[in-house]
């Protein structure tokens, strides 16, 4: 194994980049430059292909494992080049430290996601089109600059005259001047399709025209008349400074240990989540990610049916992620982490204050109060934040991943900004949408993702269980009918591990441990406890039910593949379907005595009302893990009593 020029302090003293280096780091902007030009060169490809990818090829888990500060370890990048004046996707991976390209694929018939370049040449070369040019002022739209278009990418719908080509659709704006917001006046109908290898626009749809809605629909402070003026200050303060301690990506807080990582794909992603206890750091999880996500429009008209955005595989959630301002999209004693991504040209592209980590107040942790005696007994919840915000078109997403004292663990994807529209003319009515402005309608559509939840409880080899609690037989044993049991229900296999919520049976999912037993002699473990998440409403014969067939159930559990990253599989991007984990799970494989992967499907389905219009409120979807006989009792009773006011007078 060759050296790593980034060492440990023990072996570089002096450099604070080198004092924190783990085989786990992002890449470094030198390093997406190295394996850019390795990959340009081992492939033989000319300077000017684009790079959909390139990331860190992590390590596997024995070398993560085993790692200890200074030693030397190998480093690797995973990249995926588009070719484009050959039409041509090719991934592979680089040997930084060799500099040398040691495994190259050809993947033909398969399409990366949409570039950012290819994004602004095809709105430019739309808005040069005759065709569209002429719907455009059909619509009494005379000036052109003040139209907004938006382009995405169209999935698979078996159309002939489709096939072969990379292709995307546009909607059309009106925006008269900023702040306007163009998703209020949308021009209904115009959609113009390119032909993004050739860079042609190949068909333009002019329907009858619909009127555009005359509301420009602004939200800005001067728009929307007196502010509330009756609004005090909260002010969050630390004196003593925070509670977490930051090593390069590697975070420590109340016994938690962490590291995260960043790339335009997944976002944020955490690793080695572990829990300190006497000295040692059990392990909770491997890996955690979003894998996968897919928005659905309900409309099946000729100007809407191919809206079906997979955010992740199409495009990249990471790379729409905001700079964060202090005191506005987070508040308190913050530190803010920077990340590096990439251009299409595999340039890196430094996105200052991108993450932000901080601590919150959670009301009360435990409580008792002994009405006998009149003793009590509070402590307060606190959690740790580690956050970051991501745009994609119309849409803000922000990503909260929460660390409990207790141990616990939970995902919060809050869904805000502005939602997709249709122009409905004269019509107040309209199966497919909710009018929220006058003439304006806003399509009913899912939000569904998939994390991939890599878990390690106490070692990488977990047995997977479903637990679910059911009123007992009536009969002898249950003469009153109050009795309750939990059923628990081994999911051994792949094919036995595609399940459902059931709220009536408060179902969840249990993770153990095969290595270790708590002080009851019970095996250690967690619980993934879902929210009450729909499913994907497409039918699966459909073209998008083919592609997004992970949304059609709650759970899958998969044996653990390093390669098997995302729940749509590596290219969804106009795959007719049945990548990823439809794929994956029909092996089959035994998850027995595995290192089993937990893949869950969640989010909301939206039907808009006026308050969604023209921002929408904060809307939360997502997830917990909580210990399930990982300790041997409250691990939180070492939380010691508040210092503040009456609560410490009275202890």
């Amino acid at each position: 194994m060759a050296p790593h020029p980034h060492k440990s302090a023990s072996s570089e003293a002096g450099s604070p980049e080198a004092s924190y280096a783990h085989p786990l780091d992002p890449l470094s902007p030198d390093e997406i430059r190295l394996a850019r030009d390795v990959a340009i060169r081992g492939g033989r490809l000319p300077r000017n292909v684009c790079f959909p990818a390139i990331r860190l090829r992590e390590p596997p888990k024995d070398i993560v494992g085993r790692f200890r500060a200074g030693e030397p370890f190998e480093r690797e990048a995973w990249v995926v080049v588009h070719d484009r004046s050959a039409h041509r996707l090719h991934d592979g991976v680089v040997s930084l430290d060799r500099q040398e390209l040691t495994c190259w694929t050809a993947r033909p018939g398969l399409q990366g996601p949409l570039l950012l370049e290819e994004y602004d040449e095809a709105t430019e070369l739309i808005k040069k089109d005759p065709s569209w040019q002429a719907a455009i002022r059909r619509r009494g739209v005379e000036d052109l600059e003040q139209v907004r278009v938006d382009a995405w990418m169209i999935g698979n719908f078996g159309i002939a005259e489709h096939e072969g080509r990379r292709l995307c659709a546009s909607l059309s704006y009106l925006r008269e001047s900023p702040p306007d917001l163009p998703y209020a006046r949308p021009i209904e109908g115009v959609v113009a399709y390119v032909d993004l290898d050739a860079m042609e626009v190949v068909e333009v749809l002019d329907p009858e025209p619909v009127p555009i809605p005359r509301d420009p629909g602004r939200y800005d402070p001067g728009a929307v008349g007196p502010l509330r003026h009756d609004l005090r200050p909260i002010e969050i303060t630390q004196p003593e400074g925070p509670s977490f301690e930051v090593r390069g990506n590697e975070i420590s807080w109340q016994h938690w240990r962490l590291r995260w990582s960043f790339n335009p794909r997944e976002g944020l992603v955490l690793h080695t989540v572990g829990f300190e206890q006497n000295g040692e750091v059990r392990s909770i999880a491997h890996r955690i990610s979003i894998s996968e996500m897919v928005v659905p429009y309900a409309d099946p008209g000729p100007a809407h049916y191919w809206q079906g955005a997979f955010d992740v595989g199409d495009f990249g959630i990471g790379r729409g992620t905001n700079s964060l301002e202090p005191g506005c999209d987070c508040l308190g004693l913050i530190h803010y982490f920077d990340v590096t991504v990439h251009d299409d040209r595999g340039e890196p592209v430094v996105v200052p204050r991108a993450v932000c980590l901080h601590e919150e107040d959670y009301s009360i942790l435990w409580k008792h109060w002994d009405f006998v005696d009149g003793h009590s007994e509070v402590r307060r919840q606190r959690r740790l934040v580690l956050s970051y915000i991501g745009t994609n078109l119309n849409y803000e997403y922000g990503y909260y991943w929460y660390f409990y004292l207790d141990g616990s663990l939970e995902l919060e994807v809050k869904l805000t900004g502005v939602m997709q529209t249709k122009a409905l003319g004269l019509r107040q009515d309209d199966p497919y949408s909710s009018v929220v402005a006058p003439g304006l309608g806003a399509m009913h559509h899912q939000h569904l993702f998939n994390a991939r939840i890599d878990m390690d409880v106490d070692g990488a080899v977990n047995s997977v269980y479903e637990m679910d609690l059911v009123a007992a037989p009536a009969g002898p044993d249950n003469p009153w009918g109050n009795a309750m049991v939990v059923e628990s229900t081994p999911l051994s296999s792949e094919a036995r591990a595609k399940r459902r919520t059931d709220v009536n049976a408060a179902r969840t999912w249990v993770v153990e441990s095969t290595a270790r037993h708590n002080a009851l002699g019970r095996p250690t473990a967690y619980r993934l406890i879902p929210q009450s998440s729909p499913l994907l409403l497409a039918a699966p014969d459909t073209a998008l039910g083919r592609r997004a067939a992970f949304a059609s159930q709650h759970l899958w559990v998969t044996r653990f593949d390093p390669d098997e990253r995302h729940a749509g599989g590596e290219y969804p991007n106009q795959h007719q379907g049945g990548m990823g984990l439809p794929e994956w799970t029909a092996r089959d494989r035994s998850l027995e005595g595995e290192d089993a992967v937990l893949w869950h499907t969640f989010g909301l389905s939206h039907v808009a009302r006026p308050e969604d219009w023209p921002v929408m409120p904060v809307e939360q979807c997502g997830f917990k893990l909580r210990p399930w006989g990982f300790f041997d009792r409250n691990p939180t009773l070492d939380v010691p009593p508040g210092r503040q006011g009456h609560c410490e007078e009275a202890h």
